[in-house]
């Protein structure tokens, strides 16, 4: 099947009645990775192409730019005054009730949401009901190939072995004379290197109270010291350095001494209950055949942190999407940022991360879960317990 074949095949089975594209300016860059047109293009007037779920698409260009959607099949139709868009637009849809576009109500899911309130305006002035392209667009840009969820797996087997090797490394150094958090930072950096593994930034190394800031990345002029009696958080994610490759990202925790303080053996057990919960509502309503939304799998886990007086020291979503960038687009692990509606699907990643950032240190644990027709697996190990350096 044609690209094309595919969006109607997917409005078919949500019962949509066709799917709007527009842009000006490229201010919609989903638009041109879906549709797979040229990011080069310079787009001074705007375009409109719609995909309805029967029939041919149609075609709506402005006439001093009218070649831009020549890649696509369809009918063409130009315009020039305003007028004309509006009359043209408005015969485009005849015919269609329900039109979906780059929409979230109540900017919900913020990163979908990119057409101008102006332009809903419009079509909902023809009558339309504009709904959210929002599990649309996750079907088309967060599902992994076979081959991408291969790359999957082989980052996993390199980052969980990096992982496995690093925090010995930490305790050889910690007992001949120390080392810090950007040392062990680019001891990480290598090992990629070796492995042939390539990431958006460098990985988290942070001690103690600079672990309660969940984006904190230490640097050569700015870092913390590790030594014995030190709590260790590690945030590492990385894919293969081949074309569309897929990430892997996980968290894990550690302490340098020869035994766990109560303190961080408390809160790890409630943030590992809350993970699990997480897992385990995954498992089971994908396993069952239940639809389930990002939010729900968020709403599993904080209430466990809820439960035990900690609810609001997550000041974050729960998860996110996972692909060929670390943060994807399909559904967020979210009923915080955001209330994420969006499905969960087969052949879709995301991470589950719950933490607890306190002043003097912050614990998360962190694993991705690969979705499949009928079954959810977590798809790397799995941190029972802080790791004693």
């Amino acid at each position: 099947m044609t690209k094309i074949e595919d969006i109607q095949a997917a409005l078919c089975d949500r019962s949509i009645d066709a799917w709007l594209f527009c842009d000006h300016q490229h201010r919609d860059a989903i638009a041109y990775r879906i549709l797979g047109l040229p990011e080069s293009l310079m787009v001074s007037r705007r375009w409109f192409y719609l995909i309805p779920a029967h029939g041919e698409p149609v075609k709506l260009l402005h006439r001093i730019e009218p070649f831009h959607l020549d890649s696509l099949p369809g009918n063409k139709r130009v315009y020039a005054a305003w007028q004309e868009l509006v009359e043209r637009l408005r015969e485009m849809l005849s015919g269609v009730r329900d039109v979906a576009m780059q929409f979230s109500p109540n900017n919900m899911i913020f990163t979908v949401s990119v057409v101008d309130a102006g332009t809903v305006d419009l079509i909902r002035s023809f009558g339309k009901n504009v709904v959210s392209s929002a599990n649309l667009v996750a079907q088309f840009e967060a599902t992994w190939t076979e081959e991408q969820i291969r790359s999957h797996f082989a980052a996993r087997d390199s980052i969980d072995s990096i992982m496995a090797a690093v925090f010995p490394e930490i305790g050889r150094r910690a007992r001949n004379g120390g080392t810090s958090e950007f040392e062990i930072q680019q001891w990480l950096v290598d090992a990629f290197r070796r492995d042939y593994l390539v990431a958006d930034g460098p990985p988290i190394v942070a001690v103690n109270q600079n672990s309660g800031n969940p984006h904190y990345l230490p640097s050569s002029e700015h870092c913390a010291r590790i030594g014995e009696g030190d709590f260790v958080l590690l945030d590492v994610w990385g894919k293969k350095n081949t074309p569309g490759a897929v990430y892997y990202d996980i968290s894990w925790t550690g302490f340098v001494g020869h035994s766990l303080p109560d303190r961080v053996r408390e809160i790890f057990e409630i943030v590992r209950r809350s993970r699990d919960a997480a897992i385990e509502k995954v498992r089971t309503d994908v396993g069952g055949g239940k639809k389930l939304c990002g939010w729900e799998v968020d709403k599993a886990s904080r209430d466990v942190l809820a439960a035990a007086g900690y609810g609001q020291y997550l000041n974050n979503r729960v998860g996110h999407s996972i692909g060929t960038e670390v943060h994807g687009n399909g559904a967020n692990m979210d009923n915080f940022e955001s209330h994420d509606d969006r499905e969960l699907i087969p052949n879709t990643c995301f991470s589950i991360e719950p933490g607890i950032y306190l002043p003097e240190f912050g614990l998360r644990s962190e694993v991705n879960m690969l979705v499949r027709k009928g079954s959810a697996e977590v798809t790397g190990r799995i941190q029972q317990e802080v790791v004693l350096i």
